[in-house]
């Protein structure tokens, strides 16, 4: 009955760690790392030629942006606050959107 559940606790420890090991890599939910991370894909774009000169100034215009307004955001009280932090994951988001179309659109720089 002992050596059952002491065999029962062994499987079920490996299957968890198992399971742990397995899942994805989670990406921090910092700000500053998606702006450095945007940051990056916009100089990849550039080196590899995927972007054109207008879409190059664009994209880069839209990271102070949202860096000024970030912030405020953080002068406003302490820290974001829900609102605050959606808003500049949309603004984020939109931005993302933006290089992958820019780098992905086939045009010749």
């Amino acid at each position: 009955m002992v050596t059952r559940r002491i065999a029962a606790t062994a499987i079920g420890l490996s299957l968890i760690a198992a399971i742990a090991s397995a899942a994805p890599a989670h990406r921090p939910r910092n700000i500053n790392a998606r702006e450095h991370r945007q940051t990056e894909r916009i100089r990849d774009g550039k080196e590899h030629s995927q972007l054109t000169r207008a879409e190059l100034d664009r994209l880069r215009a839209d990271e102070p942006a949202i860096r000024a307004e970030e912030r405020v955001y953080r002068r406003s009280g302490n820290g974001f606050n829900r609102a605050e932090r959606r808003d500049l994951e949309r603004d984020l988001n939109r931005t993302s959107r933006e290089i992958y179309r820019a780098r992905h659109n086939e045009r010749e720089p």
